[in-house]
């Protein structure tokens, strides 16, 4: 297992351990979530482009993992991921440029597994 499909795993769990201690708080945020995360002015495939670059702004390496595989789900493109990825370099400067090295790990691991 890679390291990014481990921070995939490490998100579930801690979804599944927050059920468990704060049910109403993570259900309210899973309900958040889902109702911006679907298709309206944007479709999906470029909402999680935008998450991405949103995911290296915040320097979270679970966010890049989770958004880089939804991303691909989505059928965007290499390109794409790092066309998206480059906006958060240009809007954050150079310690969003380091996060480009989980991007690209986890587009290594998810594509060429």
């Amino acid at each position: 297992m890679g390291i990014y499909t481990e921070k995939l795993e490490d998100i579930k769990k801690l979804i599944g351990n927050l059920h468990t201690q704060v049910p109403e708080q993570i259900g309210a945020f899973q309900n958040f979530m889902e109702a911006v995360e679907k298709p309206s002015a944007l479709d999906q495939k470029e909402k999680e482009l935008i998450n991405i670059a949103l995911s290296i702004a915040a320097q979270c390496e679970w966010c890049i993992a989770l958004h880089v595989k939804g991303a691909l789900a989505q059928k965007a493109t290499k390109e794409e991921i790092l066309d998206a990825a480059m906006q958060a370099v240009l809007m954050h400067g150079g310690p969003a440029l380091m996060y480009m090295t989980p991007v690209e790990k986890a587009l290594e691991e998810f594509i060429d597994g």
